[in-house]
């Protein structure tokens, strides 16, 4: 096929009127009152089926032939590209299998299902799943429809582009989440073609990110290992398309830490009121990190939402410590009457709210005379939290670990 061009994007944007959502283009006051910088968010997590993949989805399913059709789809997702193309299909009247990596988070599946589609369970990544779905096809005859090196994929996704330039006409830079590339190449492409003084700046979750070894290489490199939370993104080697389009037309990848992740995810959830998964918050991470970096107006894509509540109950507790709002300490104890309703008593002087108390005499590190006990505590920033261990060290206590 040709290269994607800004005609292919536009034509894709006429065919998707009617089937997406125009999301909204929200500001982020708090973040501009902290920091000083203009930032709005690209809200695909309030798309069709939670993410922006349906754009690309549906723009290539739409134009499979009678006979292709006929055959069937079928895909490989961790989720958001799966509920995609079932909706997509479900649209189009059309059958999807869709082949998901062990693991994979069970309301992307159960949605997925909720649209119409097969799901086969293989491998362990997206890319052993890719193989998988790849192999269905050729034995089956249904259409692989690939989550990101295709360019009608890509030319769909960047429609999301478009939309920015359209809502937000002021902007200086535009970040987007990145796994195999199709989102941040299609809305590379669609920005720069209309605006090239538009910074583009593409995020990876740094332990999957396979875009800063590729473009040092000149060409798409397989991660040896990936182990995020941000599995929507986690994608071990860039796509061929993509790949192209962002080594011409992106300014810059940055990479952030799973810290980061928990943190922008918590924040944006308490600011803006917006449920955003790992693999969604990746752009506003960027910016929080180091928002200097980023000249405003910003628009940050919060390119989805599909979280498993499960998964959120824990990247909002390592939100919540590295913001300085949780403690966990592990105190070594007397095991004697007392011991606890004295260090329970110095916790509350200090202000702060217990959530959890454990104990345990199972630690092969005791003496027999002794307890270990844990407290899950609710601080108020790190000032808080450094007076909170001052104090029980000042009060005789053993701190064996805390974080």
């Amino acid at each position: 096929m040709k290269p994607v061009n800004l005609d292919d994007i536009r034509d894709a944007a006429s065919l998707l009127d009617g089937v997406i959502r125009h999301t909204p283009s929200l500001s982020a006051g708090w973040i501009e009152k902290k920091y000083g910088v203009n930032v709005s968010f690209k809200c695909e997590n309030l798309q069709r089926a939670g993410s922006f993949k349906i754009r690309g989805a549906y723009n290539r399913i739409a134009r499979l032939s009678e006979a292709e059709r006929a055959r069937g789809v079928v895909a490989a997702s961790a989720g958001n590209h799966a509920q995609g193309v079932a909706l997509a299909a479900q649209i189009l009247g059309i059958e999807a299998t869709i082949f998901m990596p062990l693991g994979a988070p069970l309301p992307k599946f159960q949605a997925t299902v909720g649209y119409g589609a097969t799901v086969k369970f293989h491998g362990k990544t997206i890319d052993e799943t890719l193989v998988a779905a790849f192999e269905f096809s050729e034995q089956s005859g249904a259409i692989f429809i690939h989550p990101f090196d295709h360019e009608h994929i890509v030319a769909g996704q960047g429609t999301m582009g478009l939309e920015i330039l359209e809502q937000n006409p002021d902007v200086k830079t535009v970040v987007v989440c990145t796994g195999g590339g199709g989102l941040l190449a299609g809305t590379a492409l669609a920005i720069k073609s209309l605006r090239p003084d538009v910074k583009v700046i593409g995020v990876q979750a740094e332990m999957a990110a396979a875009y800063p070894p590729s473009l040092a290489a000149g060409s798409p490199q397989m991660l040896p290992k990936m182990s995020t939370m941000a599995d929507g993104i986690a994608v071990g080697k860039p796509g061929d398309v993509p790949f192209k389009i962002i080594s011409e037309y992106v300014d810059e990848i940055r990479t952030v830490s799973e810290a980061s992740l928990a943190r922008a995810l918590l924040l944006t959830l308490e600011r803006s009121k917006l449920q955003v998964e790992p693999a969604g918050i990746a752009a506003v991470a960027a910016i929080l990190d180091d928002p200097e970096a980023f000249e405003g107006p910003v628009v940050a894509s919060l390119s989805g939402g599909n979280i498993d509540p499960l998964l959120l109950n824990r990247v909002l507790r390592t939100g919540l410590a590295t913001s300085g709002r949780f403690l966990m300490v592990q105190i070594r104890l007397a095991d004697q009457p007392g011991a606890l309703a004295k260090l329970v008593s110095c916790v509350g002087d200090m202000g702060t709210n217990i959530i959890q108390v454990s104990h345990t005499h199972m630690n092969p590190a005791l003496a027999i005379s002794e307890v270990d006990v844990e407290l899950e505590l609710e601080t108020r920033g790190f000032e808080h939290r450094e007076q909170i261990l001052n104090q029980i060290i000042a009060q005789g206590f053993e701190v064996v670990t805390h974080y």
